[in-house]
């Protein structure tokens, strides 16, 4: 199960992804973020995503050159993110 969202928040877009990052699911989530087309400052909230596979890797690369940072809240998911060098979001963003 996967499920992705766009919210504006008043700090910018927010991606807001939760579930199972792989496969199609990381295909409709770029499909997403490219049809909004405002991504200047956007912060990906990964903190409900349980899984990422080679795929949903991709995706991160793809946002982070777009210049997105992200947001985790278990240690997989930031590790997956140290690994791939992309930046954490330092200040929270609800």
């Amino acid at each position: 199960m996967f499920r992705a969202e766009i919210q504006d928040v008043a700090k910018g877009p927010m991606l807001k992804m939760s579930g199972r990052l792989a496969g199609d699911w990381a295909q409709e989530a770029q499909a997403l973020v490219a049809s909004n087309g405002g991504t200047k400052g956007l912060v990906v909230d990964l903190t409900e995503i349980c899984y990422i596979d080679s795929s949903g890797e991709q995706l991160l690369h793809w946002l982070s050159s777009l210049g997105a940072q992200f947001v985790a809240a278990n240690i997989y998911v930031a590790g997956i993110l140290e690994r791939l060098h992309l930046p954490l979001f330092e200040n929270g963003h609800k």
